[in-house]
């Protein structure tokens, strides 16, 4: 199992300087990927920070730790744009990009604008786009003319697209793709998912990646979702876990057993 973190870029974290730093320190500690949360959570009274901007100033301090977001609710983007930039961002980083993928989001995200949440096939738009082929799609929600992007992704055949969502619909739909990533605590940073739990679940997932969001504890191991088939561990920061003193000692532990307090 490999092991990266999963920030919560709302509140005091929406600081995009403080991303940066978690990433810089991340990547020194050993861990292997930084993912954020991608919410327009100043709809609903919270300041949050754009995720591809936070994430491109992520690559110019980092090396080789991976980047990308759990989860960009795809209906809030147009595909084209999409795939321009996540492109962009896998062009930047050397081929580090990860696009976590999900159908919905909080409702005031749409509504505060007069939207709502388009349905159709965004995503293979977005994986067509990528191939580097010149693409004619006409649908219920987009249409696609005779356009060919370019620059494309390092990342061949696609930049990793790792499906987020627990009902059994995100599953079918994180099998067509490259792996699914699934919450497994509370805002308390409870743990909510068993590992016994994900083990039922991810049987039509066999050789694509399972990423767990969150929350370990001092000493313990989170080997047990390795055995149930968890692929990625996300440990899950975020403003209610502590101040950005506290997040920063859990991510200098580093990733592995940690037999003291942080």
């Amino acid at each position: 199992m490999r092991y990266g973190i999963n920030v919560a870029i709302l509140g005091d974290l929406a600081e995009p300087a403080r991303l940066v730093s978690l990433a810089q320190e991340a990547e020194a500690a050993g861990w292997e990927a930084l993912l954020v949360w991608d919410h327009l959570a100043f709809t609903w009274g919270t300041p949050s920070a754009d995720p591809w901007v936070a994430l491109a100033a992520a690559t110019q301090a980092t090396s080789h730790i991976r980047l990308g977001t759990a989860v960009t609710a795809v209906a809030r983007h147009r595909p084209e744009v999409l795939a321009q930039t996540v492109a962009t961002l896998d062009r930047l980083s050397g081929g580090r990009a990860i696009l976590g993928a999900g159908l919905g989001g909080v409702p005031r995200e749409f509504t505060a604008f007069g939207s709502t949440r388009p349905g159709g096939v965004a995503l293979d738009v977005v994986a067509s786009l990528w191939s580097g082929e010149e693409v004619h799609h006409r649908g219920a929600h987009y249409t696609v003319d005779g356009v060919r992007l370019a620059p494309l992704p390092v990342q061949r055949p696609r930049v990793p697209v790792w499906v987020g969502g627990t009902a059994s619909g995100a599953l079918r739909r994180a099998a067509r793709w490259d792996g699914w990533i699934v919450a497994g605590d509370d805002q308390e940073g409870r743990m909510t998912l068993s590992p016994d739990a994900l083990a039922a679940q991810v049987g039509e997932l066999r050789g694509l990646d399972v990423a767990v969001i969150g929350v370990s504890e001092p000493g313990s191991s989170v080997r047990v979702y390795a055995d149930a088939g968890a692929t990625w561990w996300l440990e899950h920061l975020h403003g209610f876990r502590g101040s950005m003193e506290q997040l920063v000692r859990r991510v200098r532990a580093g990733p592995n057993e940690c037999p003291v307090d942080w």
